[in-house]
């Protein structure tokens, strides 16, 4: 079985992921970007049970904007670790925070929101896939 290890920006808040990633792929919309002080997310999305937190569990925090996204943190150095999306039944573990995964992006998700256009062939997600609740309708490049 897969395993990858992660961390917090400081190292207090460790975890590792078992197995394969539900999907892979970059997220656009503008609470992400914000989020990560990006113009676009690397997001990997696994099934919770999938997750372990190996130290620092009370060093995590939660914020949330809204009830699809609780985004998780270390309280010590502000570090992001990884987004529960509980209304998808997944969690988006930051590709950053896992160096040995091996990322293969699908596709791009909320591109209607995008500040950075990216010519790479992948299907373009106006928001997200019918499967995960979204229009499943795509864009062009």
């Amino acid at each position: 079985m897969n395993q990858h290890q992660g961390s917090c920006f400081c190292g207090k808040v460790k975890f590792q992921v078992k197995g394969e990633p539900e999907a892979m792929g970059y997220c656009h919309c503008d609470s992400c970007r914000r989020w990560s002080a990006g113009p676009v997310n690397a997001l990997s999305l696994w099934p919770p049970e999938s997750l372990e937190i190996l130290a620092g569990k009370d060093q995590i925090d939660t914020f949330n904007l809204t009830e699809k996204s609780y985004r998780k943190w270390c309280k010590n150095c502000g570090g992001h670790v990884f987004t529960d999306h509980p209304g998808m039944g997944l969690v988006d573990v930051y590709v950053a925070n896992l160096p040995s995964l091996d990322f293969k992006p699908a596709l791009h998700v909320h591109y209607q929101e995008s500040v950075l256009p990216i010519h790479d062939g992948l299907p373009k997600m106006k928001d997200m896939p019918a499967e995960m609740g979204g229009s499943g309708e795509t864009l062009p490049e």
